[in-house]
């Protein structure tokens, strides 16, 4: 017999677990919904369901540890994730938010277009970050551009390459800083098209596997 509830999040929640299957490895969403789902699946679990979860958020993590499901990694092929949305249109795009939980959200491709400040000695500069970055990284720098330098390019390079980072650091010849936007001085079309090309082709190539 079914189980009622005034809780619309509980509702969802028991909703959603009609399809997780016995073995599956769920993905584990962030915030109010994805929180009632975690506690629902863990009462299954303890009926003695099997299912492996991968959380989108260290608050998802500790929840999911503390109530008894097992936990993997990103590695795992992952048979369904259950999340909430912040808005919901008529043609069902949604916008999901919880931006706490980003830091565990799974990144595939990064991309950077005449940038600044991508590698220089300050303690927060991002080729620092190099070690931790999983995704596929592509930077595209000007010419003669003193915010990012062909020796900052270089340092760039150097720290994704012995991170072991699949990565791809460019000068685009003939190109000022800020030549994508047409409404600059600098705007160069045909860099803007080929920029256009990489950006498209890094996109198929990481989001369609992923």
């Amino acid at each position: 017999m079914a189980t009622t509830t005034d809780d619309p999040l509980a509702t969802l929640a028991t909703h959603a677990l009609g399809f997780v299957r016995d073995g599956d490895v769920v993905g584990l969403g962030s915030g109010r919904a994805a929180s009632a789902f975690v506690r629902a699946l863990a009462a299954r679990v303890r009926d003695g369901l099997r299912v492996r979860g991968v959380p989108t958020s260290e608050e998802t993590a500790r929840m999911a540890r503390e109530l008894g499901i097992d936990l993997v990694g990103l590695e795992a092929e992952i048979a369904l994730t259950v999340d909430g949305a912040d808005e919901v249109d008529g043609k069902l795009n949604l916008i999901k938010g919880y931006g706490g939980a980003l830091v565990r959200e799974r990144i595939v491709a990064a991309a950077s277009f005449h940038g600044a400040r991508l590698a220089t000695d300050a303690p927060e500069s991002p080729h620092l970050l190099a070690p931790r970055m999983k995704a596929r990284v592509y930077v595209a720098g000007a010419v003669e551009d003193a915010s990012f330098t062909d020796e900052a390019k270089k340092r760039l390079d150097d720290a994704l390459t012995e991170a072991g980072v699949d990565h791809t650091v460019v000068t685009y010849e003939g190109a000022r800083h800020g030549w994508v936007p047409t409404d600059t001085p600098v705007h160069n079309p045909a860099a803007a098209e080929r920029h256009y090309e990489a950006l498209f082709a890094l996109f198929d190539a990481t989001l369609r596997s992923s």
